[in-house]
């Protein structure tokens, strides 16, 4: 996490503060650290304080944590044997080619100044990790963006594990997109413009007289993000954070960037080219645990339960480009963006209250609710947005889930 030097009255005081900041900053990693150490070492481990540490400010600060957390998050047993395929896949995969053009298309996801050598390995062990996935589930069908997800596992625990991670993560979090149609993947974006509408009628207002649709969407979230934002540390640090959480809390996170934006968005011409190609071209300066923070906010104030008839309503009147299949699948290759939040509303409600009641929910209240949503996480989250309410159903799963 980047520190940033306090503003003192001269030279000498901006020293003393910038340092005095250091020093609570890594009191405060340390602590955490500890944290995260006794809830690993618990007996059971305590998954519900990972998920915490997951979701809270820093997320869980380091790879070599990663390595550990990230498992037991999944709850996949780091102990068994990694799966391994009789077959010679890339002779027989229908997948084979094109995931062979993705992974060479795919160099700027490594490391500035990896030796050649070593990257050109880790992307063979990336072609191998993703046909091994697609034949040992038959249900699931390969997408342009997988392997951006799949690229940063690779980068954080290594071949060995990746393969486990992803499976398991394939056949939860990511299952809607894995379908043989799009059709669950533009329902889950159909949730975006519902929650801006709850935060920011003016804003939502205004996307619709665009009729910018939802598409400038896509690749944030079949991707994690990972394959809209050039630092790696800022990729990671959203990866905790979903990994812990419910799976539309990526939904969530892109309609936050978008409110965040909102005043650009509002200075734009109302037309769908100009709102698309700004929403497109996404910061790389984004304040991302206050994102975090109020994605975490608005999920908890509107949850998926609250939001599917808008989502299923917003899905028949789609009108743009999203509206045919063609136009969507085309577009997923021309993604290209990211925003986030700042609160501007009109109403009964005045702003300030509103703004109030939606972004400043009790934090520790907010991580245990979200702990327990992400343990919900076999059923699609196209599935889960018609149960009744998260909360209502989450402990009812989490045994049967996890055990």
């Amino acid at each position: 996490m980047a520190l940033r030097s306090a503003q003192g009255d001269g030279p000498t005081s901006s020293r003393w503060d910038c340092g005095a900041e250091k020093t609570d900053f890594n009191a405060k990693k340390k602590k955490k650290v500890a944290e995260i150490y006794q809830a690993l070492n618990s007996d059971p481990t305590d998954v519900a304080a990972l998920r915490r540490m997951a979701i809270s400010e820093g997320g869980l600060l380091t790879d070599e944590i990663r390595q550990e957390v990230w498992p037991k998050l999944l709850n996949v047993n780091t102990n068994d044997p990694p799966p391994v395929s009789e077959e010679n896949l890339r002779q027989v995969s229908k997948d084979y080619q094109q995931v062979l053009l993705d992974v060479r298309r795919s160099l700027r996801r490594f490391p500035p100044g990896m030796p050649e050598k070593q990257r050109e390995g880790l992307q063979e062990e990336l072609i191998d990790i993703i046909l091994l996935i697609l034949e040992r589930n038959p249900q699931l069908h390969y997408y342009q963006g997988y392997h951006d997800i799949v690229v940063t596992f690779l980068l954080v625990v290594g071949e060995r594990l990746t393969t486990s991670l992803v499976e398991k993560l394939s056949t939860h979090h990511l299952r809607d997109f894995m379908d043989p149609t799009m059709d669950n993947t533009k329902h889950i974006l159909n949730y975006l413009m519902p929650i801006i509408d709850q935060v920011n009628p003016e804003l939502h207002d205004f996307m619709q007289s665009a009729e910018v649709g939802t598409i400038f969407a896509l690749s944030w979230l079949i991707t994690w993000f990972g394959h809209v934002l050039s630092d790696f540390r800022h990729v990671v640090r959203l990866y905790d954070f979903f990994l812990a959480c419910h799976p539309l809390m990526p939904i969530y996170f892109a309609a936050v960037i978008v409110l965040y934006r909102e005043q650009e968005v509002l200075d734009c011409d109302c037309d769908m080219a100009s709102v698309h190609h700004l929403l497109s071209q996404i910061p790389q300066d984004l304040p991302y645990e206050t994102l975090i923070s109020r994605a975490g906010d608005l999920f908890v104030q509107f949850p998926p339960s609250e939001l599917a008839r808008k989502a299923a309503a917003q899905q028949q009147a789609e009108k743009t480009a999203a509206s045919t299949f063609k136009d969507f699948e085309l577009a997923s290759a021309q993604q290209r963006p990211d925003m986030v939040l700042r609160q501007r509303f009109r109403g009964l409600l005045r702003s300030e209250e509103r703004t109030k009641d939606v972004l400043t929910k009790p934090r520790t209240n907010r991580f245990v609710k979200l702990a327990v949503m992400g343990l919900t996480v076999a059923l699609g989250a196209a599935a889960l947005a018609v149960v009744k309410s998260a909360l209502e159903w989450a402990p009812k799963f989490q045994l049967q889930l996890f055990p």
